[in-house]
């Protein structure tokens, strides 16, 4: 079965922000947090996207955010 996490991966890959989030949005999940982070640094939002990366417990993203898409593709075990 493929999390919110995984399929909002997709969809930000296919170049749907609003689709993503609706997403993560209401799962509570630290994968979908960790998502919800990287989707608010495409959209800039630097300060909403440390508070995603604090609730996922991860370090806050820096550089390419379709570099930082693949990580996180691959520590959930998407091959994409």
């Amino acid at each position: 079965m493929v999390s919110a996490a995984q399929q909002a991966l997709n969809l930000i890959a296919a170049g749907d922000w609003d689709g993503a989030h609706a997403l993560v949005q209401d799962d509570t999940s630290a994968d979908a947090a960790w998502v919800h982070a990287l989707l608010h640094r495409i959209e800039g939002d630097e300060s909403n996207a440390a508070y995603w990366y604090r609730r996922a417990g991860r370090p806050v993203g820096a550089g390419d955010t379709d570099a930082e898409r693949r990580a996180i593709a691959a520590a959930l075990g998407e091959t994409h």
